[in-house]
């Protein structure tokens, strides 16, 4: 049985109707809802809960209540039944005022429930789905180890079958939420085959599986009011039915899962590139003399466009990536190059605006600096700018032996 019964959102004109350049009037429609929400409830608190490092629980709350947390979910689970453009366009628009929110969701939302909706069973979907898109519980997603950063395929963490159960050791770090979540999907070696790891995932619950601890909290750079521990697993035992997917299937599951969360972490870059710029234009039009005073300087001019036209660029290259991945195209290289290009774009754009704006770009407090701090993480999480750069060179090598002609 489910939880409550199904939510009711706000209707949205159709999503699949005539699109003026890339979106519907339906996604022009949420898109404003994003941006009404944001200025009132966002915007305003953003920078003294990133100063004191305070995780926005209380918000995430209402953000669950809205359906914000569930956006790509369908409705019997709590969700709002929107497309993976709808939730691109979210955590953009989350990201553009607060980094921290824009990772904070997509950590409960792409990784944390993702993984569920779409490889768990029927029953823990029925179980789950709705506490976490109301944000009854928060989720969090542990792939990342000690010692296999990069290469997921290192995973140390194993999982032995006792009677009908899985037991669970090992470590988990860089866990986004870990503190404040009750359930987590990570991944663990259940066996070999042929000498090559057999990875599974599984979908554990704080409450129900003693054995996972807590341990320690990140001091980081930028994201400060986003939650991020190491996660403990010590003798967890773990039912069968909380297997996601086959066993075997837990790096495939995973490796599917970053591809949707490489359009996430790149709409979170896009949405801090954009908002660097919101605020370098915005001091520049409030400068004695204003716009027709800043039309004689040409190296500012020169800065604002390069800003500009890059971030739209990444935004088409991911919007294109969200819509091939809601029309099951294929889209692993689509969503690398979306990540690779508007990461790095919104890198130099943040850059760009502190120079534009001088020594007011370095004050404490203001967006153009948090958006400089969080940046970073961008062309890390989700695979390194690097690792991107392999992803896509592979698919089109991969694609050209699969071309008539071609040899194999």
């Amino acid at each position: 049985m489910l939880q409550q019964a199904t939510p009711k959102f706000p209707e949205l004109p159709p999503l699949d109707g005539p699109r003026i350049g890339v979106l519907t009037r339906g996604h022009e429609a949420f898109q404003d809802e994003l941006q009404a929400f944001v200025r009132a409830e966002v915007a305003p608190i953003a920078a003294d809960f990133e100063g004191r490092s305070e995780y926005p629980l209380a918000l995430l709350k209402r953000m669950g209540e809205l359906g914000y947390l569930g956006i790509m979910f369908s409705k019997e689970y709590g969700g709002r039944g929107l497309d993976g453009l709808c939730y691109a366009m979210a955590v953009e628009e989350f990201s553009r005022w607060w980094g921290s929110l824009g990772i904070t969701v997509a950590a409960h939302s792409s990784l944390g429930s993702g993984p569920l909706y779409y490889y768990g069973r029927e029953e823990l979907k029925r179980e789950y789905l709705p506490l976490l898109t109301r944000c009854e519980i928060i989720g969090a997603y542990g792939l990342t180890e000690p010692q296999a950063g990069s290469d997921s395929g290192a995973t140390a963490t194993r999982a032995r079958k006792v009677g009908k159960e899985w037991v669970l050791n090992g470590t988990k770090c860089f866990c986004t939420n870990a503190s404040y979540a009750r359930t987590y999907t990570v991944t663990a070696v259940t066996g070999e085959e042929n000498g090559k790891k057999q990875i599974s995932a599984f979908f554990l619950d704080r409450e129900k599986m003693p054995g996972i601890t807590i341990s320690k909290k990140e001091d980081k750079m930028g994201l400060r009011a986003s939650d991020t521990c190491t996660v403990v697993l010590q003798d967890v035992k773990v039912p069968e039915a909380h297997m996601l997917g086959e066993e075997g299937q837990g790096f495939k599951i995973f490796m599917q899962t970053l591809d949707g969360g490489r359009i996430t972490i790149g709409s979170m870059a896009l949405g801090l590139g954009q908002g660097a710029l919101d605020e370098a234009v915005l001091w520049v039009n409030q400068q004695e003399g204003g716009f027709k005073s800043i039309l004689d300087d040409q190296l500012t001019l020169e800065a604002l466009s390069v800003m500009r036209t890059e971030l739209q660029a990444g935004r088409l290259l991911l919007y294109d990536a969200a819509v091939r991945r809601d029309a099951r195209l294929p889209y692993t290289e689509f969503s690398s190059m979306a990540k690779f290009f508007a990461s790095e774009a919104a890198v130099r754009a943040c850059n760009a605006a502190i120079e534009v704006m001088g020594e007011a770009g370095l004050r404490e407090g203001t967006r153009v600096v948090r958006a400089y701090r969080d940046i970073k993480l961008c062309t890390i999480g989700e695979g390194t700018t690097e690792v991107q750069k392999l992803v896509i060179a592979r698919e089109m090598l991969r694609q050209q032996t699969q071309l008539p002609g071609s040899k194999t």
